[in-house]
């Protein structure tokens, strides 16, 4: 399935219906008078977090969506019916916008939640309403109101505990790989992770949500390599694993670099609390070790992790260390497994 975490979309809600001029007839009944009926109104545009979706895709094949016009009122004091309202389902964590794309229109965080996003024009009053003691047959209605229209953005931000940030091939996706039931793709080329991905990680009988985002390199702010639009997606977590990749040349280099692209989007990213990891430690020498875990302390002002998702080293450490935080950060005691201070930035 594709992945789309951004669309513009066209909505319309409908029109009131028209209201009526009728008058009364029946054999027996003189000066019936008027009896026509009001117009119904016209259908809503609602937005609704429904389970099981975590992509935009369906927005890519349809970008307009109207909502019926409500039925023009009949004789009889018959109201015309309401017109047929238009859901747009959408998965949990989008943003909708309005047409600058920056100002936000509503923040879908729940299943089950609905906004109403384009109010049905009310249908209009049937002659019934015009009757007066000097105009005793009316002979006028009024037209239902028009309804709103307008362009929105659909934007989603995926819900997840911790975020994986980090250079491209710093590991990440095997990380995720080996901690959750996801499937990333994983090859020893960067840029390899073209879109965000979910997993869910469990430790200690507990479970919190993880989300890999595709890798930065310097002047992602600016739009170089892929940019930092996926940053959006870990916008919402509570702590991040910032992976340094053993591979790097300057460890600490590698780190700053990537602190630089979180400082320049700003959001909050650069305040969340951080858990810094060298991965990939399992092809490095004792003295290499030491040497790059140095360099690496030096630019982080902690302690790192040494990690390597392949055999293992550091992951329940690093689970733990995130459960923590998490924990924490959901107003639950951590358990004395993972408290630990130098998991906090």
């Amino acid at each position: 399935m594709k992945f789309l975490d951004q669309a513009k979309v066209y909505i319309r809600s409908g029109d009131g219906g028209a209201g009526s001029v009728s008058f009364r007839r029946e054999k027996f009944i003189e000066f019936g008078g008027p009896d026509g009926g009001d117009g119904g109104r016209g259908g809503d545009v609602w937005v609704e977090v429904v389970d099981g979706l975590n992509t935009l895709i369906d927005y890519r094949y349809q970008q307009h969506f109207k909502a019926k016009t409500g039925t023009h009122g009949m004789g009889r004091n018959m109201t015309g019916a309401k017109g047929t309202d238009v859901t747009l389902k959408v998965p949990v964590g989008t943003q909708v916008m309005a047409e600058d794309n920056e100002t936000l229109i509503c923040d879908m965080v729940r299943v089950g939640q609905r906004f109403l996003l384009a109010k049905g024009g009310n249908g209009g009053f049937g002659n019934q309403h015009f009757k007066t003691s000097t105009n005793q047959a009316p002979r006028r209605a009024n037209p239902g109101l028009a309804g709103e229209e307008m362009n929105i953005w659909l934007r989603l931000k995926l819900i997840a505990d911790a975020g994986l940030v980090g250079l491209p091939n710093a590991g990440k996706s095997t990380f995720l790989a080996a901690v959750t039931a996801a499937k990333p793709k994983i090859a020893d080329y960067p840029f390899t992770t073209l879109h965000p991905g979910l997993g869910v990680a469990r430790i200690d009988a507990r479970e919190f949500v993880i989300a890999d985002i595709p890798g930065l390199i310097e002047g992602a702010h600016e739009g170089v390599g892929i940019g930092d639009r996926f940053l959006g997606h870990v916008e919402r977590t509570r702590v991040l694993l910032h992976l340094v990749s053993a591979l790097e040349d300057n460890a600490g280099k590698a780190y700053k670099t990537v602190r630089r692209e979180l400082e320049a989007y700003g959001h909050g990213l650069a305040e969340k609390p951080e858990i810094v990891a060298l991965s990939q430690v399992d092809i490095l020498d004792a003295d290499a070790r030491k040497k790059k875990l140095a360099s690496l302390k030096r630019a982080a002002g902690k302690a790192p992790v040494l990690l390597s998702a392949v055999t293992g080293e550091g992951v329940e450490a690093v689970l733990r260390g995130l459960m923590a935080v998490v924990e924490e950060a959901r107003g639950l005691p951590a358990s004395a497994k993972a408290a630990d201070d130098r998991w906090k930035a």
